[in-house]
């Protein structure tokens, strides 16, 4: 609105998974298709200062010269009120200005690479007009405007009338053919850049519409390359019209022409409830309403919405567009959204499983169109995927998994003095179940250092902390916690496939982890992080820089393995070293990285408080927030939970002002220190979106899946009345009330099914998949 300028651009990702655009609120954004690094069709930059944008639309009237935007980009009039609405699978824009009121609405259909831009207008004067709409783009065809520009060909296609743009300098995707067109509307255009927005120009005044003149229809090699589309259309008094703009990306010129000519016909109206009805089921397969508004807004559709749309589809965000797979990243993602998308999570850990090397370790990240990755000595990437299939299975009851054959990966092992190697390796003529990729990865995990912990080589789950061990000898106190997890996780199903002797070596690795952290890992009143290569310990009171570290106190408690005394007084450490409720943070260690003579990493090139080196690390936060629900402190979970809802930090114009990122979407970190104490960066591309989702519905709620069994054991506020679930199981419609006259945290008293009396403890319900809506009452007590 008039005078308000959001701090930083606020963007929504519009997916499917293969075709994606990144919006921002001013408009404009980026779209790519096949992988958002690798083959950009828009520039994707992340200057929050310029947020300068390679797409734009254009109203001219013909009349009297008037130019201006559908959105506060490139055109911002002064005092002019612009209003972005960024909604899961569409964001629509209105504007209203020289008596034209206008609507854009930009989707993407569920199976086709493809962009619509539906434009309405609508004549608000009493007299006719004569207008002019252009559409533009700046083609990339390639990783980076710079390096592709060169070599991108514009035509318009003799069939459609549409216009191609191509590049052969990228050979992975050197036969795909983008295109623009206005539905056929167009009646001039130009593919040269420099023509449109003139010499020294901007797209806020482009020359080419400064004036009612055509523009050239030229079109080629050699040129500044871009795409612009005109067309003129007359507008009676009181009248509305649409246009519509499609940019896409197809294999090849035929497959291009076939999709302008679909969707020049489609029902527009049906691909969009398409959309809308494609996310209604994701998202609403289960819906909460408890005490807490925020709560509810995020459980109930934004936070899996970022982990789908965002991190398993787009792999991209404002603050970086990577296209890559991170190994362990899209496997956390995939626990979340098992029970509402198994079929995606099992296809992704089929797919993690072929990026596993023969001797056991994996690629840190690829890319999927090339293959082309990163090996490391990164510790902890290959416990994830035992993990991540065992609750898929645990969820799903699909065990048929483990019976998948995958092939591994061949490749040159690395050097004893490298830390990784980027390069493309070759699918090994060897393959084995999927239950042999998790057993492989989790006995390539067994080796321990002097204090019989596990080596955390060039990195556990803090990526940064890559010189803690690098010359093979530091530990990691987090993955002793980690390792007992999957081990012991994965023992039962290795049991139910026969491999006793395997389970009995890893359950009998898991109690060894457990002796040396009893006798190695405690400091006093928390547990150390590790121990660097030189045995000088990691996250110590004895530490001058990362005294204390969240996640060991976390895991200390997730994992079970950890002594109650000292696991909860781990945690009350956490709470009184870590969490700042004047600021409105909860820290990842402290005191961060600075000057201290052992060097743990890059994490130290971060400016202490910013990102892992000390400030608010959104994900490990929720490993907090669960921790707190398992030791049965629901007032803390739930309020450390609210802590970090994105929505609690931008109630005020204050309170925006100093957040600075998106409101619906989880920020990866916060940051901690003068002067950006309450700073939100890195928003969209987190893995934290899954583990609040999860934290939210399991740890605080109760809810769990267990196959076809439902779950419910809550650690609620004592301040709650109540809260009400509605779960779709199939068919069916479970609809669950929750009452707490008693003001407890914890334990159920009674249950029924539609009024018949569940007398399991914990309550377990066998969900049936009739068609009918079921209702469940519980009381805690």
């Amino acid at each position: 609105g008039p005078g308000l300028t959001t701090p930083a651009p606020w963007i929504n990702i519009v997916a499917d998974a293969e075709f994606v655009f990144q919006v921002a609120t001013e408009g404009g954004g980026s779209t790519w298709s096949e992988n958002s690094r690798e083959h950009r069709l828009t520039p994707w930059t992340n200057d929050p200062v310029s947020d300068r944008s390679g797409e734009a639309f254009y109203f001219r009237d013909s009349d009297s010269g008037a130019l201006w935007s559908p959105t506060a980009q490139p055109i911002r009039a002064p005092g002019a009120t612009y209003v972005a609405h960024h909604g899961r699978g569409y964001s629509r824009f209105e504007h209203t200005a020289h008596d034209i009121a206008s609507e854009l609405i930009q989707y993407v259909p569920l199976d086709d690479p493809i962009k619509i831009s539906r434009i309405r207008l609508r004549n608000l004067s009493g007299r006719t007009r004569h207008l002019s709409v252009t559409a533009y783009v700046e083609w990339v065809l390639g990783p980076s405007v710079e390096d592709a520009r060169p070599f991108v060909v514009t035509e318009i296609d003799r069939v459609t009338g549409a216009m191609f743009a191509t590049s052969r300098w990228y050979a992975a995707f050197a036969p795909r053919v983008a295109f623009a067109d206005l539905r056929g509307a167009q009646t001039d255009w130009t593919g040269d850049r420099r023509e449109f927005i003139g010499r020294n120009g901007s797209l806020a005044s482009p020359a080419a519409l400064s004036t009612g003149t055509p523009l050239s229809n030229n079109v080629g090699a050699a040129l500044d390359p871009c795409g612009a589309l005109r067309t003129r259309l007359v507008l009676p008094p009181n009248g509305t019209l649409e246009l519509v703009f499609l940019l896409g990306d197809a294999a090849d010129a035929d497959s291009a022409r076939g999709l302008i000519r679909r969707y020049r016909r489609i029902d527009l109206d049906g691909v969009s409830t398409a959309v809308a009805a494609y996310w209604d089921e994701v998202l609403g397969a289960v819906q909460v309403t408890t005490p807490d508004r925020s709560m509810d807004i995020m459980l109930n559709g934004w936070l899996l919405y970022q982990a789908l749309a965002c991190r398993m589809w787009a792999r991209s965000g404002f603050y970086q567009a990577s296209g890559a797979y991170g190994f362990r990243d899209q496997l956390q993602d995939g626990m979340a959204l098992t029970s509402v998308r198994p079929a995606l999570t099992r296809a992704h850990l089929l797919r993690a499983a072929g990026r596993q090397f023969v001797e056991g370790d994996v690629l840190h990240w690829w890319l999927p169109h090339t293959g082309q990755g990163v090996r490391t000595r990164i510790s902890d990437d290959r416990v994830w995927l035992g993990y991540a299939a065992a609750h898929y299975v645990r969820v799903t009851g699909d065990a048929a998994l483990f019976d998948e054959n995958v092939p591994f990966l061949d490749g040159p092992v690395l050097a004893d003095d490298a830390h990784e190697n980027y390069f493309l390796p070759t699918v090994s003529e060897v393959t084995a179940t999927m239950f042999e990729h998790c057993a492989r990865g989790l006995d390539h995990s067994l080796a321990r250092g002097a204090h019989g912990l596990p080596l955390i080589g060039t990195g556990d789950w803090n990526d940064g902390m890559n010189r803690v061990g690098e010359r093979g000898k530091g530990e990691s106190v987090w993955l002793a916690w980690f390792l007992y997890t999957a081990l012991t996780e994965f023992a039962p199903l290795a049991e139910a496939r026969g491999e006793t002797g395997r389970a009995a070596a890893w359950r009998d690795h898991a109690d060894l982890l457990k002796a040396s952290i009893d006798a190695e890992a405690w400091d006093g009143d928390w547990y150390r992080r590790g121990y660097f290569d030189d045995g000088t310990p990691l996250g110590s009171h004895l530490s001058d820089e990362c005294r204390i570290d969240a996640i060991a106190q976390s895991w200390a408690v997730l994992s079970g393995a950890g002594d109650p005394a000292r696991a909860r007084q781990g945690m009350a450490s956490v709470e009184r070293e870590l969490i700042r409720v004047d600021d409105g943070v909860a820290l990842l260690f402290a005191p961060p990285f600075d000057k201290t003579p052992l060097d743990p990493g890059y994490v130290r090139a971060y400016p202490p408080g910013i990102r892992e080196n000390g400030g608010q690390y959104t994900h490990a936060v929720l490993w907090s927030v669960m921790a707190f629900a398992a030791l049965g402190e629901a007032d803390k979970a739930a309020w450390l939970w609210s802590l970090i809802n994105p929505i609690n930090h931008s109630r005020t114009r204050a309170d925006l002002y100093r957040y600075k990122v998106e409101p619906y979407v989880v920020a990866a970190d916060v940051y901690s220190m003068p002067p950006h104490v309450g700073r939100g960066g890195w928003t969209w591309y987190t893995g934290a979106a899954g583990w609040m989702q999860r934290a939210g519905l399991e740890s605080i709620l109760g809810l769990r899946m267990r196959g076809t069994v439902m779950h419910l054991d809550p650690c609620i506020p004592r301040v709650w009345p109540g809260f009400s679930v509605s779960i779709r199981h199939g068919s069916a419609r479970y609809e669950i009330i929750v009452e707490n006259p008693n003001a407890v945290s914890q334990g159920v008293q009674s249950a029924e099914l539609d009024g018949v009396a569940i007398t399991e403890r914990p309550l377990a319900l066998a969900l049936q998949d009739d068609g009918a809506t079921h209702h469940v009452t519980v009381r805690l007590g």
